[in-house]
């Protein structure tokens, strides 16, 4: 069991990770290494012997075994990205790189997303050194970069270079799941990840005649990048639900004593209230236009004008986004990947599916288990290359009002120490009986 000082830990090392700050904007100046040694040492210490590797110098990964008992046993991955999103500090009512400890709270970057699960995995591994347990399944810790952007100096680096350090996993558990959402009609929801929107991040070229913005062109590149774009946005993707999607609307339409109606699930959607939120980005392909950049001056007609477009698609989807951006975009305007990953689909009836609800259920017997999918994606995907299905299991008991998913990304990102200690004990106990 997770013993007391555990939980000091597991708020000490999510405080100081937060203060590391590990900014990915995207362009490769990101500098995961301050925290992928401060990982390192606390594993260090734990008797662990962690290995640090880089594709890139700064860059760090930090990889390291636990044995277990059953050496005929698949392995399991456990891992957690150090990198987070960029913050405004004139923003936050807390300083975002602080890691102060308010009120019960933990604030700044990193706190949800996701610092607070890497604390928990060194706590509870500290916590296994103590006292000398040793979990069945060998377990494969590994903490990246670069989750924020590409994850090519990352888990992409890891899962292509170094395929040897995973040997054994057939299975991984990462964020985001396991966390109380609150229905507001009394009733605790505990989602588990088992599934992944694919990543299609696109990149949209018009190209037309470059010209004085005093004449009539009507080959604007311009005008027909807007075009497009406006398409893409307002197009209606057609529904598709996937096993895990169709788990999740038949086990939450049971709890709310809702008919099951998967023929009409726009209407069952609006049945489940508050809750649909845990679906309703899944049940369907999107594309939303993010960035333009068209121009120089405003009296030139430019020769070229791009978009990009951030575009998810459901497992089994892809050839169906594929179609429908080769139409919505038409004749006058290309579009490539900027970035692509794949779509995942995890069974919910497996042994380590029913492991983590039983994790769960433990320690919030109140609480309702539910499988999901996940709108956006993880690391997951470039581990999924060496064969190994992930999960999505971050487990936090939060108290009503606190707004999970706004955390992601947003400002004032904040975890309640509670939340932790729970994070801690149900990680710990699924850990030691997967």
């Amino acid at each position: 069991m997770a013993d007391r000082l555990a939980m000091d830990e597991v708020v000490e090392f999510t405080s100081d990770l937060i203060r590391l700050d590990t900014t990915n904007r995207g362009g490769g100046d990101c500098r995961e290494r301050p925290a992928a040694e401060y990982a390192a040492a606390r594993l260090a210490e734990a008797g662990l012997a962690p290995v640090l590797l880089e594709r890139t110098p700064g860059r760090t990964n930090v990889v390291a075994r636990v044995e277990g008992t059953d050496p005929s046993a698949d392995a399991l991955l456990l891992h957690g990205h150090l990198d987070v999103v960029p913050a405004e500090a004139a923003d936050w009512s807390v300083h975002p790189f602080s890691g102060e400890v308010r009120d019960g709270v933990v604030w700044g970057r990193g706190a949800v997303d996701m610092k607070n699960m890497d604390a928990m995995i060194l706590a509870v591994v500290r916590a296994w050194a103590r006292a000398g347990v040793r979990p069945r399944r060998d377990i494969v810790i590994a903490f990246t970069a670069d989750e924020e952007a590409s994850a090519e100096d990352g888990s992409g680096f890891l899962a292509d270079t170094h395929p040897e350090l995973f040997e054994g996993c057939t299975e991984g558990i990462s964020e985001s799941g396991a966390f109380t959402f609150h229905d507001g009609l009394g009733r605790q929801i505990y989602p588990i990840a088992a599934g992944e929107r694919g990543t299609a991040w696109l990149k949209l070229t018009a190209r037309g005649r470059a010209g004085h913005g005093s004449k009539v062109n009507r080959e604007n590149a311009v005008t027909r990048l807007a075009a497009a774009i406006t398409r893409i946005g307002a197009h209606e993707w057609p529904l598709r639900l996937t096993p895990t999607v169709r788990a999740a609307l038949t086990e939450l339409a049971a709890l709310y004593g809702i008919d099951t109606d998967l023929g009409d699930v726009d209407r069952l959607l609006e049945k489940l209230g508050p809750t649909a939120k845990l679906v309703e980005a899944t049940v369907r392909n999107s594309a939303n236009p993010t960035m333009l950049d068209a121009g120089y001056k405003i009296n030139v007609v430019p020769g070229e004008a791009v978009a990009y477009v951030d575009g998810r698609y459901l497992p089994g989807g892809e050839e169906e986004f594929r179609t429908t951006l080769d139409l919505l975009t038409g004749p006058d305007v290309d579009w490539e990947f900027h970035h692509h990953e794949v779509a995942l689909q995890a069974p919910v009836d497996s042994a380590t599916y029913a492991g983590l609800r039983a994790a769960v259920e433990e320690f919030a017997p109140e609480g309702h288990v539910v499988p999901y999918c996940m709108s956006g994606g993880t690391d997951a995907k470039q581990f999924s290359r060496l064969g190994i299905t992930g999960y999505g299991f971050t487990p936090l008991k939060l108290p009503e009002g606190y707004d999970y998913q706004a955390m992601f990304h947003g400002v004032d990102e904040r975890v309640p120490v509670e939340a932790l200690h729970f994070g801690v004990r149900v990680l710990d106990r699924f850990l030691r009986t997967a």
